[in-house]
């Protein structure tokens, strides 16, 4: 095989995937476009302008040779708070096709939470968007350690956007394995601190054979459009890898995905895939109810993952749309989605059936295997499992065994082969699909000078969606009510990231709690 190629062979299922001895993932991704004759076909649509493959696989070397010149080395880490926008697809890519490490960060962040990433991952640069500014710029004063570079996309002065324009067009690719170091993305810990989950250059094409095309059926003809951001796993799949995989487009967004502006989206590209999140989904759902006539009919399939979406609405919005939504389940550490309903197979209330590729295991208390019916710990093993954690092999251990991956998540599995997730096997939620501790929430409510003790839990909304609600123990009592919970939530909201915040407050007398003064959240859920 030459140098920086796959093999897909596939007659079989799943589909047989072999690398090439060197393999740097950015050729197939990237240049391989070029020799099949896409060079002036547009890869990247956006309202800042469209990106031919031709003009992408140009800036992904400059990008490359930029950073090469700053005095990287291979395995330096670059930290990047970027928008989506096609400086996202340069700097990602022509990380890894030079030889460094890209490491994604959730744009919705707070200071003191991108001055850890800044201190945990050790990285050599970062690169972000003007918008994020007033997040990034304490975070580099914060943080003890100091990249040596630090760059602003674009803008005035030193950016990457004009080291890119100075930067010359030719890159060999660094040499690699398909097993070696990739990139990075975050997830939140039960204690709300980040971890690193260290991903190979194989991973993102498994998850774009294996789900994207096999499954998903995402071709050269597809318009992708993700509500969901580059920086998730999710989205990293939806609009990038899978139209970069197939030679189809990929659409961005760079600001807040609100209901009115996907359907706008959707409506102006004429995206034939979309991805979105329950509460999204929700939303665009009422939306619907103010304008019946946005114009879907360029969208073949909806996609979405990130938390568990309530039958009721696929139901309502099969009846508004006339499309069902392919929900699924994945994780940053497998990277993508794993199990899943797709076109012609899918059971509402269920998060599908396992793609195939992938092997799953519910597994109870004592590591048994559980039958039919009945619930357990799901397990999950496949070609795009994280490598590991960085700097954090207590949890790796815990979290990895014997290429197995511990997801925390609670499921069944029924007669038919369809998976149903009955919740955490910690306390860990997901909100608006994104992870949300609830020790990171209590903490920043005790904070509060008014505030003795406070105990997070999830509970669903109107929609079955969930969502923090807090059950807080005043200093003095007599402080509860409606002005002290507006106090309470713009407290929170100034501190921590805005998907976070509790939707409701109760103030009560005590906290359920075990022996050893541990809160006891199950009895606040269960009421």
């Amino acid at each position: 095989m030459r140098d920086h190629t796959v093999n897909i062979d596939r007659s079989v299922s799943p589909a047989r995937i072999d690398f090439a001895p060197v393999f740097n993932v950015a050729v197939p991704f990237i240049d391989r476009h070029l020799e099949e004759g896409r060079a002036k076909k547009i890869a990247i649509r956006a309202d800042a302008g469209d990106v031919t493959y031709g003009e992408l696989a140009e800036n992904v070397n400059r990008c490359g040779n930029a950073l090469t010149a700053l005095g990287l080395s291979k395995g330096d880490r670059v930290l990047m708070v970027v928008k989506d926008c096609a400086e996202f697809f340069y700097a990602f890519w022509g990380a890894i096709k030079a030889g460094f490490v890209p490491a994604p960060l959730n744009t919705l962040l707070r200071a003191r939470d991108y001055a850890y990433m800044i201190e945990n991952s050790g990285a050599a640069a970062v690169l972000y968007s003007a918008e994020f500014t007033a997040e990034v710029a304490p975070a580099l004063e914060q943080a003890d350690h100091k990249p040596a570079h630090v760059h602003l996309v674009s803008g005035e002065g030193d950016t990457l956007d004009a080291r890119i324009a100075s930067a010359t067009t030719d890159l060999e690719p660094a040499p690699a394995a398909a097993s070696d170091d990739c990139f990075w993305l975050f997830s939140s810990g039960s204690t709300g601190l980040p971890k690193a989950a260290v991903h190979a250059h194989q991973d993102m094409v498994v998850t774009s054979q294996l789900y994207g095309e096999d499954v998903l059926g995402v071709g050269e003809d597809d318009i992708c459009f993700s509500a969901a951001k580059l920086f998730f796993a999710y989205g990293l799949g939806n609009a990038m890898t899978f139209p970069l995989w197939s030679g189809g487009q990929a659409v961005l967004f760079p600001g807040r995905p609100t209901p009115n502006d996907m359907f706008d989206m959707i409506q102006r590209y004429k995206s034939t895939v979309y991805y979105g999140v329950p509460t999204l989904y929700a939303a665009q759902l009422q939306a619907l109810e103010a304008n019946a006539d946005w114009d879907l009919s360029s969208v073949k399939a909806c996609v979405s993952a990130g938390e568990p979406l309530p039958a009721d609405i696929l139901r309502r919005w099969k009846e508004r749309t006339g499309l069902d939504i392919y929900d699924g389940i994945g994780t940053t550490e497998i990277l993508h989605i794993f199990i899943a309903n797709r076109p012609g197979d899918v059971k509402p209330g269920t998060s599908g059936r396992i793609v195939p590729g992938y092997e799953v295991e519910i597994l109870d208390e004592d590591g048994n295997k559980v039958p039919d019916g009945e619930t357990g710990n799901l397990r999950i093993k496949g070609g795009s499992t994280l490598k590991y954690y960085w700097n954090n092999p207590e949890k790796t251990a815990e979290t990895i065994a014997d290429g197995w991956v511990n997801t925390g998540d609670t499921y069944s599995r029924d007669a038919d082969g369809y998976f149903v997730c009955h919740g955490r096997s910690d306390d860990m939620m997901k909100v608006g699909g994104i992870w949300c501790s609830p020790v990171e929430i209590e903490a920043e409510l005790v904070a509060h000078p008014k505030v003795l003790e406070a105990a997070i839990v999830g509970r669903p909304d109107a929609d079955d969606l969930i969502k923090p609600e807090a059950h807080i123990i005043l200093n003095d009592p007599a402080d509860a009510g409606d002005a002290l919970e507006e106090e309470l939530l713009a407290h929170v909201k100034a501190n921590l990231a805005p998907y976070k915040y509790p939707r409701w407050f109760n103030f009560v007398e005590e906290l359920p709690k075990t022996a050893t003064g541990k809160i006891q959240r199950y009895k606040l859920r269960s009421g």
